[in-house]
């Protein structure tokens, strides 16, 4: 994962155009529960890889993409 997304709109690129992901309701509440959740490997190797100001930003972009799905 890339920790430099200029905004909202390259990471929701990244997503979608180039991990191939679709940002559907489904799938974004399932990686803010998963990310929520600071005892689950997912979270503890991003807070470990990227660090805490990383994790709060990815968090909010799968609440925004939640919100327009």
């Amino acid at each position: 994962m890339n920790p430099s997304y200029e905004s909202y709109g390259h990471w929701r690129t990244e997503m979608t155009e180039n991990a191939k992901l679709t940002l559907d309701q489904e799938y974004c509440e399932e990686r803010i529960k998963t990310l929520s959740d600071s005892t689950h490997i997912d979270t503890r190797a991003l807070l470990k890889s990227y660090g805490s100001g990383h994790l709060t930003q990815v968090l909010e972009w799968f609440q925004r993409a939640a919100a327009e799905a």
